[in-house]
């Protein structure tokens, strides 16, 4: 499972599909995009003063205290002595689930490569030995924390299947022996943790719950280390953090406490629900949106909040009741007519369930859910999220972005993307976000989050919100006076953001999107300043689209279901470049990139138009 972002520390993603195109997956440095020369990118690259002030700054107090705090604990505490405190006997599990527990994310590693010692996470594959060696030190990290959520233990769920259970058994044995508690084991940080315990549970106290009482000696040795787990991530909340890494431990607390009778489960309920209650009325905005303002991330806590109603705890259920139908329907609204989801922020193909599975999932719990490949036709919008869009008939699919880059106070999955948007035409993707390629500090990650992978306009060779390190962001633009106006047939929606006023002529850009059904895609940019910038409009295009330049300000694209036409007016230059996409973790494929440049002083307009040619 993906580790979500935290401040400073990179994060993973478990296992990926692979894609159509032009694709190249790589384990080492990338390339720079070519999009970025000829640019400054000054804020990604160089940390100063201004950087730090400009992001601690929107830290909240006790974010910053429990910062402190963490860091000293990690020098002075000694897990060893926390881990030798004994166990109490097993309490017995309650659990009563109406359905079988969901698998978390796409099942990529399979029985017969795991037992030959190979795993693969975030499309690379390591040579791991079985059994695994759990913290081998020339391995990445963030590849390790997958191997240590444990989410491949599910390709060892076969129904009836004696061998397949019994290695799940000795493999998970080897782990509790020979990855103990103590300073620096990655795979006992609070993520991993809680990730574990929501794999553990399920599939021993769930999908096999008969077959794990049976073996009383087992159950015995897996209670004991469940039970430290659960005692270690209660006394180790990320409130350093906070955010999804909150979120995810709140529902570890209480997925585990509602599986188990006693008081030390009862404890674990009481933090964790009283956790889970505050982090959902801070995380899940009015409209069903997670705050990250991922879709990505967004899918994850639906299935979290699915798997938590599942346990049949009555107060699960009346915590995540109010708010599933209103995700299920934000969900809904970002998938794309191929019913995946837009690449919003940190967003990436292949890591968590696909929608639909959990539309499907929802409706067998009882629960009215939207169908993925029958969304309803129309305008939308996820008003406080800042997402809007029209879904037409004819398979076209737009997703605009009017809404700020996320919570200030954890904006690690932020990309500065204000007002840029994804299209798709007859159900195919034509104009893409640049997706995410990794969560390592470098160039790509630089990249993918900078406004030039986005199709939006970048100002002075510089980024709307200050991207640095791997998930910083010191200062960010907001947008103003976003305005929504859905007609029965399209929308129009204008708005504008303060991003670049901090650069020499404080230049503001507007822009409005307007689209009628069967018509035009209109987008006009107006760009003030009190002096001469330079303005760069970027539209990446999907790998499958060929773009054909007609002059100077006019390109044809052809993609598999047809073709359109791209028109710029306006003063400025069209050219089309090479550019990466990267839709899933560690995936680039070739791609291109409509640049339209120009320089505007004063208060300029460029309009460009997008109209379907066959």
């Amino acid at each position: 499972m993906l580790i979500p972002a935290r401040e400073g520390q990179a994060g993973v993603n478990p296992c990926q599909r692979g894609t159509s195109g032009r694709t190249e997956r790589t384990g080492t440095k990338a390339d720079v995009n070519p999009c970025q020369r000829g640019s400054s990118h000054e804020g990604n690259d160089v940390v100063n003063f201004s950087h730090y002030y400009h992001t601690i700054r929107y830290l909240k107090p006790h974010q910053i205290v429990a910062q402190a705090r963490n860091r000293l604990r990690l020098k002075l505490e000694n897990p060893s002595r926390f881990g030798a405190r004994p166990a109490p006997d097993f309490p017995g599990c309650i659990w009563k689930p109406a359905l079988a527990f969901l698998p978390p994310g796409a099942q990529r590693n399979r029985t017969t490569a795991i037992l030959q010692g190979k795993m693969t996470f975030i499309n690379q594959e390591y040579a791991i030995g079985w059994m695994p060696d759990w913290g081998r030190a020339d391995l990445p990290k963030l590849w390790l924390y997958n191997l240590n959520y444990f989410e491949w233990l599910w390709a060892f769920d076969q129904p009836g299947d004696a061998t397949d259970f019994e290695t799940a058994k000795s493999v998970v044995r080897d782990w509790i022996c020979r990855h103990t508690l103590s300073r620096g084991q990655q795979g006992w940080e609070p993520y991993p943790v809680s990730l574990r315990l929501m794999n553990w549970c399920p599939f021993f106290y769930g999908a096999h719950h008969s077959q794990t009482l049976d073996d009383a000696a087992f159950n015995e040795h897996l209670w004991d280390s469940i039970r430290l787990q659960a005692d270690w991530l209660a006394a180790h909340l990320e409130d350093h953090l906070l955010g999804n890494h909150l979120l995810e431990n709140a529902a570890a607390l209480t997925l585990t406490g509602a599986c188990f009778d006693g008081p030390a489960a009862k404890r674990w309920m009481g933090v964790g629900l009283k956790l889970l209650q505050a982090q959902t009325r801070e995380q899940i905005l009015s409209d069903g949106m997670h705050f990250e303002r991922s879709s990505m991330y967004h899918a994850r806590v639906v299935h979290l909040f699915l798997m938590l109603r599942n346990t049949g705890n009555p107060q699960l259920r009346q915590a995540v009741d109010p708010v599933l139908p209103k995700m299920l329907k934000a969900l809904a609204a970002l998938c794309h007519p191929d019913e995946e989801i837009a690449l919003l922020n940190d967003s990436a193909l292949g890591i968590y369930n696909e929608p639909g599975e959990l539309f499907a999932y929802a409706v067998r719990m009882g629960l009215v859910a939207p169908d993925a490949g029958n969304a309803p036709h129309g305008a939308w919008s996820l008003p406080e999220a800042g997402y809007y869009g029209y879904r037409g008939n004819d398979g076209t699919y737009i997703v605009c972005d009017a809404g700020p880059i996320g919570p200030d106070y954890i904006p690690g999955h932020a990309h500065a993307d204000t007002f840029s948007f994804e299209l798709s035409l007859k159900g195919c993707r034509v104009i893409v976000d640049s997706g995410v390629h990794d969560y390592e500090k470098g160039e790509m990650r630089s990249y993918c989050r900078s406004t030039r992978a986005h199709n939006t306009v970048e100002i002075e060779g510089q980024d709307q919100s200050e991207m640095w390190d791997a998930f910083r962001v010191a200062r960010r633009a907001y947008p103003h006076d976003a305005t929504w106006a859905p007609q029965p047939d399209g929308f129009q929606l204008t708005g504008r953001h303060d991003g670049y006023m901090r650069l020499n002529g404080r230049p503001v850009h507007h822009r409005t999107f307007s689209y009628r059904e069967g018509g035009k895609i209109e987008v006009v940019d107006r760009v003030e300043s009190e002096r001469p910038v330079q303005c760069r409009s970027m539209l990446h295009l999907h790998p499958e689209c060929i773009c054909t330049m007609i002059d100077k300000k006019t390109a044809s694209i052809q993609y598999p279901a047809g073709s359109f036409r791209i028109s710029y007016s306006g003063r400025g230059l069209l050219e089309c470049r090479d550019g990466i996409y990267c839709p899933e973790f560690n995936v680039q494929q070739k791609n291109q990139v409509l640049l339209f440049s120009w320089t505007s002083s004063g208060s300029s307009a460029v309009k460009y138009t997008i109209e379907t040619q066959s």
